[in-house]
């Protein structure tokens, strides 16, 4: 039996999220299936990939095809690395020792990639944030400009219709003692 690694489509319309399942290749996208040995989803930034990096190693190394997204996924994961490593061991070029200790390495530089990545997408975020706070401020002090010149405008009309008032005022008050 012809064995594939391929992703089986789930989640809603506009929002779809995939299971990792080892399927017959005769099988439909979402149609039967042999084991699951993930899951991936591609709506997160960086997608998220949860794996059984065991069983999927054990499928690459029994000769399952993966399709070429999968393909990517397992070699991300560091699938297709252990697969390489454990040909040498085979071979006798090393031992097995040597051969964890060089995934491990692969894998922690791998990881510090990944800090480095949402550390600087928390940067770019709080920058983000300090500009919108910075443009809103500019539009604060504006607004607030123009309403100190209204204020100014209407306390100088109020104080131009009271001296007009006081001098009405002092008008009617002459005029009777001129009579």
């Amino acid at each position: 039996m012809a064995t594939k690694i391929r992703l089986q489509r789930r989640g809603r319309k506009s929002y779809a999220f995939y299971s990792i399942v080892i399927a017959d290749v005769r099988a439909p996208r979402d149609g039967k299936f042999t084991e699951k040995i993930g899951t991936y989803n591609p709506n997160t930034n960086p997608a998220t990939v949860d794996l059984k990096f065991d069983r999927a190693l054990y499928w690459v190394e029994a000769g399952a095809q993966p399709t070429d997204t999968v393909r990517n996924i397992l070699s991300n994961e560091g699938v297709y690395l252990m697969k390489h490593l454990r040909g040498g061991v085979k071979k006798g070029a090393f031992d097995e020792a040597t051969a964890q200790a060089k995934f491990e390495a692969w894998k922690s530089d791998k990881q510090k990639g990944i800090e480095a990545f949402e550390a600087k997408k928390a940067a770019d975020a709080k920058a983000a944030a300090a500009a919108r706070l910075d443009a809103e401020k500019k539009i604060n002090e504006e607004i607030a400009k123009k309403v100190a010149e209204k204020k100014a405008a209407a306390a100088a009309a109020q104080a131009e219709t009271e001296a007009a008032a006081e001098a009405t005022a002092e008008e009617t008050t002459e005029t009777p003692a001129e009579a």
